[in-house]
């Protein structure tokens, strides 16, 4: 009878884990040589950014909670919230809320609904696309103090050419500086006329990183172009919609060089203070009434109300998201048909 022998296992040695001192020392012998002088290339952003907006953002703060006079600014005396309450008590600070307000309304819906569609008929094979993209660009490159002088000329209550044209159709003039609708058209108009190309062409960046395989499974399925603009264009641009309506907004909310320049550099916003801003608001308070600390609580009141408006406007966007999910187009078969964009 033969003995069958089995043989033992060996020992397996445990594996010697590397300690936390070795790691680090291993890690720093990857580093390249001279890869720290790179903080030293972006430091200097870092402190222009400190001192230039940290430190005044922090400062702004400080002064708001002091009655501050620009004539004895070293003379700084605590009231605490007091400026606040102030300026919550204030008619004139819900008059440039209200304006502000309706200003960047009458401005902003309008800019976006034309900056759309224009990037909507840019993306298309037309003549002279090239030459329209440049001139797109034009009002926002113009000189804010020279599109304001040619408005007002043409806004001019006796001889501009607007009242003109309404004369022309048997309308009754405007008063487009005197009067609080009319006058906040105008600077409304100046807005609009100076940043819609410019989101036109963010909109038309946006729609050309969309897959062209969308529109040509849209139109093999029959979809004309403005089902295609409803149901695959606007889906797609849906994030670069929401970067400029919070972009817009902020704009809005800091609406200051069109309603100055409009009343000849005063920043009372017209005789009745009928398009004052919060803007021209804070500017009246601090450099003509000598108030640093109320125009310091104005603009903190101004970055919490755009903080509270760009948080409205993402949690907007966000619940639209979980209402439903888009469902994009059946993908064509046949890749080889394109269509004319």
């Amino acid at each position: 009878m033969s003995a069958s022998s089995e043989t033992a296992p060996r020992p397996v040695a445990p594996v010697r884990q590397p300690s936390a001192r070795s790691v680090r020392k291993s890690a720093r012998r990857r580093v390249r040589p001279g890869s720290r002088a790179a903080y030293g290339y972006v430091a200097p952003f870092f402190v222009v950014f400190a001192a230039f907006s940290i430190y005044p953002w922090l400062d702004t703060a400080w002064v708001s909670l002091h009655n501050v006079r620009l004539t004895t600014y070293d003379r700084q005396q605590w009231v605490g919230f007091g400026n606040y309450r102030n300026l919550f008590s204030n008619t004139f600070f819900w008059n440039a809320l209200r304006n502000t307000l309706t200003i960047g309304i009458i401005s902003t819906v309008p800019q976006l609904c034309m900056a759309l569609g224009i990037a909507h008929l840019l993306n298309y094979k037309v003549r002279g696309r090239t030459f329209f993209r440049v001139a797109m660009l034009m009002p926002y490159a113009t000189s804010l103090a020279a599109a304001t002088v040619i408005f007002l000329e043409l806004f001019d209550k006796n001889l501009g050419i607007v009242n003109w044209g309404l004369h022309l159709v048997h309308l009754p003039r405007l008063d487009w500086q005197g009067s609080k609708w009319p006058s906040q058209v105008a600077i409304s108009a100046i807005v609009t006329w100076r940043w819609t190309g410019y989101n036109a062409l963010i909109y038309l960046a946006g729609m050309q990183a969309i897959d062209s395989a969308l529109y040509e499974a849209a139109a093999i399925d029959g979809a004309s172009r403005w089902q295609q603009f409803r149901h695959v264009t606007l889906p797609g641009l849906r994030p670069t919609i929401l970067f400029t309506i919070v972009v817009s907004t902020i704009g809005a909310a800091q609406l200051f060089g069109e309603p100055l320049l409009y009343h000849n550099g005063m920043p009372d916003g017209g005789t009745a203070g009928q398009y004052q801003t919060l803007g021209l608001l804070m500017y009246q308070q601090g450099w003509t009434n000598d108030r640093l600390g109320l125009a310091s609580a104005t603009a903190w009141t101004m970055f919490a109300i755009i903080v509270l408006a760009v948080l409205a406007n993402l949690y907007l966007a966000r619940r639209r998201d979980r209402k439903g999910v888009v469902v994009p187009p059946r993908v064509a078969p046949a890749a080889s048909l394109q269509v004319n964009r």
